[in-house]
């Protein structure tokens, strides 16, 4: 740099700074011979380029260098970790909000197939119905044809010639006709002209079932009403098909639980463990059973209550509420009859560990 003050002794001199300057407002500057003066900012000619210069060129020591370095590597590190974590960050975030969409998505598409299926389960009930009206509408058409038929059929020939043979013919054509309608129903009449041989629980049975089918088929209000009382349920539709379930099991109900009490020396539990299953129906198979079936149940019923007698096995006390036993635990470990052996645990140190009674001087053990 160069002193550019008129006044300063050493004008148009250049020198070097080659010292921190002692304050803000002085440089100590070394010329050429050598001498080093104090010299104010002010008198000196292209001191910020120097300044530059000289703080852009400024060294460290080796030390200072390699902390400098190593601490400039750990933050540009960090720079990177900081933004690959806020790269990340934004990429989970974007796939959090597009799964969910996606799940939003898929639960309006099930929503939308339910309702659908739903609608489609409507339709197709409704379709049912209309087919089922539609058949029995052609069926009625072909039953009044046939009629028709027949009535002209009587009219042209002379009545001798039909006699019995008329009506034998025509009942057979309408019977025909009537069980075409009523397929897989059954045939009121004929359990009019020939009722079940077993019984007639039965018989009501199956009239009932008949009528809930007719009603089901013809739509008929008094059939179902009169189905509901044969079976014993609510007039509706689905009461009715419920209590028809139930009958449907009876036969196989009552087969099952007379198996079962025929076989020798039958308990309470063999028995129970079939009648559990027909329990809904315990009214209905209960009415078709016969008075030694029933007393029979109630015997074992009545034997299974009773209190268990001491046995073998059997944990118990002495019956004298004055014997020190009859606070200890022993054990029934052999049976001679008149007597039982019992071992008693507190005796169980002892050389004597058991002793012989009477099934009267024992009682049931019950923790104090």
């Amino acid at each position: 740099m160069t002193v550019s003050s008129l006044s300063h002794p050493r004008y148009g001199d250049s020198g070097v700074i080659k010292a921190d300057a002692p304050n803000n407002y002085q440089q100590i500057v070394t010329f050429s011979d050598g001498e080093r003066l104090l010299i104010n900012n002010a008198d000196l000619a292209g001191l910020n380029d120097a300044i530059v210069s000289e703080s852009s060129e400024r060294t460290y020591p080796k030390e200072y260098s390699e902390a400098i370095a190593q601490i400039k590597e750990q933050h540009q590190q960090e720079l990177e970790r900081l933004e690959q974590e806020l790269r990340i960050g934004l990429q989970a975030e974007v796939s959090a909000r597009a799964e969910e969409q996606v799940i939003e998505q898929i639960q309006s598409l099930q929503n939308l197939y339910k309702q659908q299926r739903e609608q489609n389960i409507q339709l197709q009930e409704r379709l049912d119905e209309m087919e089922g009206l539609r058949k029995l509408e052609i069926e009625n058409q072909q039953l009044q044809q046939r009629i028709q038929e027949l009535e002209r059929a009587v009219e042209q020939r002379p009545s001798q010639e039909w006699g019995n043979i008329m009506t034998q013919q025509a009942t057979k054509a309408l019977n025909k006709q009537v069980k075409q309608a009523l397929e897989k129903t059954i045939d009121l009449r004929s359990l009019a002209a020939e009722p079940p041989k077993e019984n007639a629980q039965e018989c009501l049975r199956l009239m009932g079932m008949a009528l809930k089918n007719l009603a089901s088929a013809m739509n008929n209000t008094q059939a179902l009403e009169a189905a509901a009382i044969i079976l014993g349920s609510e007039p509706t539709p689905t009461a009715i098909a419920y209590r028809a379930e139930q009958l449907e099991m009876l036969p196989q109900a009552i087969s099952d639980i007379r198996q079962v009490l025929s076989k020798p020396g039958c308990t309470w539990q063999e028995f129970w463990n079939v009648a559990q299953e027909y329990e809904v129906i315990k009214q209905d198979y209960w009415a078709e059973l016969t008075t030694q079936e029933t007393d029979l149940i109630t015997a074992l019923q009545n034997a299974s209550s009773q209190p268990d007698t001491i046995q073998v096995g059997s944990i118990v006390a002495h019956a004298d509420p004055y014997r020190t036993l009859y606070v200890e635990r022993g054990e029934v470990v052999e049976d001679l009859g008149e007597e039982l052996v019992v071992a008693w645990d507190c005796w169980k140190e002892q050389s004597k560990k058991a002793d012989r009674y009477f099934r009267d001087e024992l009682r049931f053990w019950q923790p104090q």
